[in-house]
């Protein structure tokens, strides 16, 4: 199986990829959220300039692979793939939004864990020596997702209090391979140390407004995967920190991991819990969407790591497989997660 397996689900590079930059565009509602002074950019207008949702969902991820590249001074030619999806059909935010940056690009979709598994691809390509640099870029739009997957915005239905709320955003990084720059500079970035791939966990939930308890599962198998293969405890990471869970599926991914043998209710973060205020904001349980884990990730998570307040932290962005098609035909939905370990030296 080759040096780099780590017990069943795990792999650790050889080679960690370091995090060049990184870069995070939101929405209105998300700026006056906890996390609004981390932010990149705040777009008021939730159209983008352009004349459907979706176009504007496709606006944000291209706002913010430009804006990425920026920040390392990096044209879109510097960049070898791009590792890039969406929550909608055939990923067309993705494919419309950064068409015009001419990036050889794979298209991803693992709903709201996507974030997850373009770290996982892009860094292990950088790992593997297939490629230098590589971006990988997610996104969400409420009113695309409102759209795709629940009622049109003018229907006004009334949302249930297990139900989240589609963040509007888009968070992208740009990850290098350490030898293309100096040592001083590498020592400085967050590194992308290993990965642990989940699997499809179906525990035959259907309600698609409780989508938290859809997740939970496929989270309690990656971290309790990850902890076994690495015979690590939770007190081992600064934060464990699950992508959408909401308050709801929280509770639920505590009690799992008990079953597992493990508390890790001190250390854990929810980035749909984290990313708005339950006390202001009506956003029931929670924040969701591809969006949601990215941009919290491209933000606050990015910033405790580069001052030092944390040193090692396991992300595991969670996403419920459904559709349209899956649920009017009254199948349940089933849920995947991904871990990416994020270390930073010194």
């Amino acid at each position: 199986m080759g040096t780099k397996r780590q017990g069943r689900y795990t792999v650790m590079f050889e080679k960690p990829p370091i995090i060049r930059s990184y870069a995070a565009i939101v929405g209105e509602k998300e700026s006056e959220g906890p996390l609004g002074a981390y932010f990149d950019t705040v777009c008021e207008d939730p159209m983008m300039g352009q004349d459907s949702w979706e176009a504007a969902e496709g606006q944000l991820q291209y706002t913010a692979v430009l804006k990425a590249l920026d920040k390392a001074f990096l044209r879109p030619e510097d960049i070898d793939y791009l590792f890039a999806g969406d929550l909608l059909g055939q990923t067309i935010a993705t494919s419309f939004g950064v068409m015009e940056l001419q990036i050889p690009h794979f298209g991803l979709y693992g709903a709201c864990s996507t974030m997850g598994e373009s770290l996982s691809l892009a860094s292990m390509a950088i790992d593997g020596g297939f490629a230098s640099r590589v971006v990988a870029v997610t996104s969400s739009h409420f009113a695309s997702a409102e759209k795709q997957f629940r009622y049109p915005l003018g229907y006004g239905n009334q949302r249930s209090l297990a139900s989240t709320w589609t963040v509007t955003g888009s968070g992208a990084l740009v990850l290098e391979n350490a030898e293309e720059c100096s040592e001083q500079a590498a020592k400085k970035c967050v590194r992308v140390h290993g990965i642990t791939t989940g699997k499809i966990m179906d525990y035959g939930i259907k309600d698609s407004q409780n989508m938290g308890a859809c997740m939970a599962p496929a989270a309690a198998l990656v971290i309790a995967s990850h902890l076994k293969d690495m015979n690590r405890k939770p007190e081992d990471y600064d934060r464990i920190i699950t992508g959408d869970l909401g308050t709801v599926g929280q509770k639920i991914l505590f009690e799992l991991m008990r079953e597992e043998g493990y508390d890790i209710e001190g250390s854990h973060m929810d980035c749909g819990i984290e990313i708005f205020d339950h006390e202001t904001q009506d956003t029931h349980a929670g924040g969701s969407g591809c969006g949601c884990s990215a941009v919290t990730l491209c933000s606050y998570v990015m910033h405790q790591m580069e001052i030092g307040e944390w040193k090692r932290v396991l992300f595991v962005p969670t996403g419920a497989l459904l559709s349209k098609i899956s649920f009017n035909e009254g199948l349940s939905i089933p849920g995947i997660a991904h871990g990416v370990v994020l270390e930073k030296d010194g």
